[in-house]
């Protein structure tokens, strides 16, 4: 009897080894190396300043493709019918201090240097690690596109639907399609309807929060299984052996 618990206890040994010297470490590490999305700069958005045929830069990936592809038309659309040039940058991380304000200057200055390239120009940024979005609007424009309208277009046309429950997709539909309107100079449609509804906060969870909260508690059950199955294997050894 007392081999055979002596064999038992040999073998909760190695488990006990493997498990901290192998398998544990290999799921700290595959935590910990998880791909963090990394910060972005001006410098880092593709140049689309003068290509006609491409509208939407979304370096987060937020925008399914099919609605990639309607937004491009959209914009394109009020590019050949108004002759203003409308782009959408969405980004998923700003560096540190950056505010989504002080990227849009940055970038609307980098791909306009002069105030004649801002003057039919339109920029459109939105980050979705703050969900803050912010538009620059050329001095020739703001006849049609006023200041009171773009603030709009932000706050409400794209923030009420992310508010809701983050849908993305529908934001910026809803935004490019006003913004079609009164640039061709007709009358603001004006922001979306906000419901009334009691439960303003999404009960979903983001996928992104939900991967982490995963790893995170298949970690800390490996670590405490890996520290009382050893513990309760040698107590009830030294009970049974005395």
């Amino acid at each position: 009897m007392s081999q055979l618990l002596q064999q038992i206890a040999i073998k909760l040994k190695f488990t006990q080894k493997l498990l901290l010297r192998v398998v544990i470490p290999c799921l700290l590490l595959f935590f910990v190396v998880t791909p963090v999305h990394a910060a972005t700069s001006p410098q880092d958005i593709p140049d689309i300043s003068g290509d006609d045929s491409v509208a939407v830069v979304d370096q987060a990936e937020v925008i399914s493709r099919i609605n990639e592809g309607k937004l491009n038309e959209v914009l394109q659309d009020i590019s050949e019918n108004t002759g203003t040039d409308v782009k959408l940058v969405v980004i998923r991380r700003l560096n540190y201090g950056e505010t989504v304000d002080s990227f849009a200057d940055e970038l609307f200055n980098q791909w306009y240097p002069t105030p004649e390239e801002q003057a039919d120009k339109v920029l459109l940024v939105f980050d979705t690690i703050t969900n803050n979005a912010t538009i620059r609007v050329g001095e020739g424009l703001k006849d049609r596109l006023s200041e009171e309208i773009a603030e709009s277009v932000v706050d409400d046309t794209i923030g009420v639907p992310i508010r809701e429950d983050n849908k993305y997709n529908q934001a910026f539909l809803n935004a490019s399609n006003r913004l079609a309107m009164v640039l061709a100079g007709e009358p603001d449609p004006g922001p979306p309807e906000v419901k009334d509804d009691l439960n303003v906060e999404s009960t979903f969870t983001k996928a992104e929060e939900t991967d982490t909260e995963s790893s995170t508690v298949w970690v800390v059950g490996l670590l405490v299984v890996a520290t009382i199955i050893p513990m309760a294997t040698y107590f009830a050894y030294v009970l049974l052996t005395n």
